[in-house]
């Protein structure tokens, strides 16, 4: 059987183009929509009606972006991830997951319920609460306050005394407050590991003069060499675990003593800073792995005995 994949897709980069053309070369039939063209339509067969696919449904989804939107809108398009759960469809990551990733509060929360070694971090409402977390960690640690939705290094800011919080309204009435984690620098370094189908695909250090070392930050992306590639894994595996994730990039921080520290996982990662220092082609990757679980999921539901329903009583 041929698979249909469908590529959930808010933009045409360069990313969900070359999974595409990975997916294609390997068999699939691939169609790219953007879940805001994806309608709830109670009178298809399924309840979903999907641009290119008629009255049928996809045998995977694989999530490369949300679009911003609306609150409304944004749950819309999360409520359709959640509708191909519920058809039983594998998505590549599930609404749970990348509701799980995005809101870092949960992420955290996840993490240290899984055990992981994550800075001590909290979420609170008002300044009020941000002032009261403040005013008892800063004498011991600086904090720093990220926006709860929030990627690529925009937005983060270091607090190092009770004036640097920002109004409400700058943070939407949410501040999320993390014991900074000292680190030899400058240069800083902190590591990106891509985890897919529980499995490391490739990692690499992010070299900045800055202590936010995103890549579209100016940090350089090097090949990970000497830093315990072994443990890095280790923590990354169990950190897309802990989240539910099938493929995500995690962020992990070295303190100056050496400890590593979970930051982030995301569950709609970019990878070309990734992609320019690692051997492994992460698209050819991602396609092997979503094929394979394909191919593995009809074997074992072709194993399954048949089943003989016996009547019911009258």
């Amino acid at each position: 059987m041929i698979p249909r994949i469908l590529i959930a897709s808010d933009n045409s980069d360069a990313r969900s183009k070359g999974l595409a053309v990975r997916l294609e070369r390997r068999g699939a039939v691939v169609a790219t929509v953007p879940l805001a063209a994806i309608a709830f339509d109670t009178g298809s067969p399924s309840g979903l009606s999907i641009p290119g696919f008629d009255s049928t449904l996809p045998d995977a989804v694989l999530v490369r972006s949300i679009a911003a939107g609306s609150f409304e809108a944004v749950t819309r398009r999360l409520g359709v991830l959640h509708a191909f759960g519920k058809l039983s469809i594998p998505v590549w990551n599930s609404a749970q997951a990348i509701e799980r990733c995005v809101d870092k509060s949960m992420t955290t929360f996840l993490l240290k319920n899984a055990g992981l070694p994550t800075p001590p971090t909290f979420a609170v409402e008002g300044r009020a609460m941000a002032e009261a977390v403040a005013e008892r960690e800063l004498p011991f640690t600086p904090l720093v306050l990220k926006p709860l939705f929030g990627a690529q290094g925009r937005g983060i800011r270091l607090i190092e005394k009770l004036s640097d919080l920002p109004v409400e309204d700058e943070v939407n009435g949410v501040y999320y407050l993390q014991h900074y984690v000292p680190r030899p620098g400058p240069p800083f370094r902190d590591f990106r590991v891509f985890v897919c189908a529980g499995e490391v695909l490739a990692m690499m250090s992010r070299r900045g003069d800055d202590w936010i070392t995103n890549v579209n930050r100016g940090a350089v992306p090097e090949l990970v060499s000497g830093h315990g590639e072994t443990q890095l894994a280790a923590l990354a595996r169990a950190a897309a675990a802990a989240l539910g994730a099938d493929f995500a990039g995690v962020d992990i921080v070295p303190a100056v003593d050496g400890k590593l520290f979970v930051l982030e996982v995301n569950s709609m990662p970019a990878w070309s800073g990734l992609q320019s220092v690692v051997a492994v082609n992460i698209a050819d990757a991602i396609a092997d792995a979503l094929l394979k679980f394909l191919a593995d999921r009809a074997e074992a539901a072709a194993a399954r005995p048949y089943r003989l329903t016996a009547p019911a009583n009258s």
